[in-house]
Order: C-alpha cells, then structure tokens, then sequence
C-alpha cells in the first residue's frame, strides 16, 4: 500500500529502449519516493543500468514514459574513467566537475567515513575508499532522488555489507529516494524497502521476502538463492562500521 505521505520523485510508466531494432528494455514501470530504495536487480544483459539512464533521461527516444518531480538528483555510474597516473586527490576529484564549497565537501566525506581520506591520491584508496567518495559526491549537494548503479564494484564483502549500510543511512538521515542497482541478492534484503526484478522487462516486483518467494525469481536465479534472501531477513540489532565489523546496538 502506497503511503500518500511520501513525496513522489520518480515515476516510470511502461518504458523502454530499442536501438537498431534490438529491444534492451521494455515496459518497465515503478516509481521511487522520498525515504524509499528501490532496487533493481537480474541477471546480467537483464537491462538493468539501461533503464536507470532511461530514468536518468540519458537514453532518448524512449518508449514509455519517465516524470521526475525533482531536479536535484545524484548519480553515481556503474563505471566511470580515471587516468589513475595523474596525482589526483579525494578533495580535487570533488571539486573537479561540482559546484561546491568546502563544507558540503566536508558534510559529504563525513557522512560516507572518508573525510580523512581528502587529501589522500584516488589511486591509493582501497575499492571501498573510492566507492564511499563516488557517492559522497553524488551527494554533497543534498539529492532528493539518488541513483546508485552497483555501487560496490570492487568491494570485498565486508566492505559490501558497510555500504550497503551506508545507503540505508543516507536515505534516513537526507530523506531522498535511491534507485540502487545490485547484483548482490543477499544484501538486497536488508537495504531494500521495494525490488524490481528484469529480465528485460519486469518479471515480479514487491517486497523483498515476496520477490524471493516468486516463481519467477526462483526461475531466473533458482530455489537456493529463494531460499538463502528468504533466511536473509532479519531484523539489525547491529551495524556495521566501514571495515564491516559489527557494532552491536544497546
């Protein structure tokens, strides 16, 4: 049931790309409110970094439809191009292409634990390191909608679960809507309030706990991975710092 209390930011209706007569993605439709994550998750080629920049308004001449309610919106890529020979340190690269002054920088490092890392090289951090100040820049300005595409490439698991933690955070704490893409199925069931599951359109969406028990699900990823997100969900008595060790809450 929607809660009408919830500013909508995103809404996609039936949308789709083709290109060169080829269909990437068809009739896809959900929408992402404010507090919200919505994730989308399939198998790879399954469409799913193509319909974040269908929601992005990267792609044209799209099928469908995509209403934003909210010009302030981050952004961090599935992939993005660094000459990792050039000296360039955490405080340059959030200065590079933004806008910003150095207490939203500062506000942004804080939020994702890497504000001590700001006058460290990129080329030097670990995976986690460059992950946490992909997504501080995408969010010094204060997004309303955030879209995330698999924001823990080249994260050991540890560091996976911290993050995914992390997102979790950002969400309460700015109150902004996240569009995350995952491959990660155990992970999705904790940062997750709404799944979206393509296979180049949607096969089932819901829940967590009910995509799971889907059969659709279960045709693209099997009864064992049905099973372990089902004994996946669990209610934290606990949070994870950014090495992934455990803190137990009082």
């Amino acid at each position: 049931m929607k809660n009408k209390n919830k500013k909508t930011l995103l809404q996609v209706e039936k949308a789709g790309l083709s290109i060169n007569s080829k269909i990437l993605v068809e009739g896809v439709s959900f929408e992402v409110r404010e507090g919200e994550i919505v994730t989308l998750i399939g198998p790879n080629g399954s469409g799913k970094s193509t319909t974040a920049k269908i929601a992005l308004g990267i792609h044209k001449n799209i099928m469908g439809d995509v209403k934003k309610f909210t010009n302030k919106i981050g952004y961090v890529p599935q992939k993005i191009s660094i000459d990792w020979t050039l000296p360039i340190r955490v405080i340059d690269f959030m200065f590079l292409t933004k806008d910003l002054n150095n207490e939203q920088i500062s506000d942004a490092l804080n939020l994702t634990g890497v504000e001590h890392l700001k006058h460290k090289s990129l080329s030097n951090l670990s995976g986690g390191e460059f992950q946490r100040v992909l997504i501080a820049r995408a969010i010094a300005k204060k997004p309303e909608l955030l879209v995330l595409d698999e924001p823990v490439q080249g994260v050991d698991f540890k560091g996976e679960v911290a993050i995914y933690e992390l997102i979790k955070k950002i969400s309460e704490d700015l109150s902004c809507g996240i569009l995350l893409i995952s491959h990660d199925l155990h992970m999705v069931m904790t940062a997750t309030d709404h799944v979206i599951c393509l296979n180049g359109h949607v096969c089932c969406s819901g829940k967590p706990h009910i995509v799971a028990q889907d059969e659709k699900f279960k045709e693209l990823f099997g009864d064992r991975a049905s099973k372990v997100l089902t004994l996946y969900e669990h209610k934290h008595d606990h949070t994870h710092s950014q090495d992934g060790t455990i803190n137990r809450k009082q």
